[in-house]
């Protein structure tokens, strides 16, 4: 009998350990300070990997191909009013956010279909892009660890490893 309890007060000791631990890639909500952009992503780690390069390489993200940017779910943006994405009118509303890393620009997606779970699917919905739009890269001198999205008030930067993009994000009207 004593050692029934001792197995069950190790495997309630086991189980409230596993559920403290945070997640390998957390939940964040970002939000501009004038709060028209919230932005929600998963947040990865670096953890040593090479992030972003060609097809064929090691890397996590391959160049040319579409990226959830993020973790786990894909990322939501919502504008609280209808805003220039880029040189694209877009309606106040949360969309999905996808990307399409490249060496010297990537491609920004804006996407009405939400509840995605990275970018498996994205050729079946690709239908429902809202906005596409192309930005240039910036190299960061020193890595940066976990992917960080920032919105601002007028643009939305996405940092990671050694590459940072904004997307200009503007107010209509």
């Amino acid at each position: 009998m004593k050692n029934l309890i001792a197995v069950f007060v190790l495997c309630l000791t086991m189980v409230s350990l596993v559920q403290a631990q945070p997640p390998a890639s957390p939940k964040i909500t970002a939000e501009s300070p004038d709060k028209n952009i919230k932005v929600v992503y998963g947040q990865p780690s670096k953890k040593g990997r090479v992030i972003f390069g060609a097809d064929g390489s090691s890397s996590l993200e391959k160049y040319g191909k579409v990226w959830r940017t993020g973790a786990n779910e894909a990322t939501e943006v919502t504008f609280k009013s209808d805003v220039m994405f880029g040189d694209k009118m877009v309606k106040a509303g949360t969309y999905t956010l996808f990307t399409i890393p490249g060496e010297k620009e990537w491609s920004v997606i804006l996407n009405s279909t939400l509840g995605q779970w990275g970018a498996y699917d994205y050729e079946k919905i690709k239908g429902t892009d809202v906005a596409t739009i192309k930005v240039p890269v910036s190299m960061n001198k020193t890595p940066i660890e976990k992917l960080t999205i920032t919105p601002a008030n007028s643009s939305i930067a996405i940092s990671w490893d050694n590459m940072t993009i904004s997307v200009p994000v503007m107010k209509h009207g």
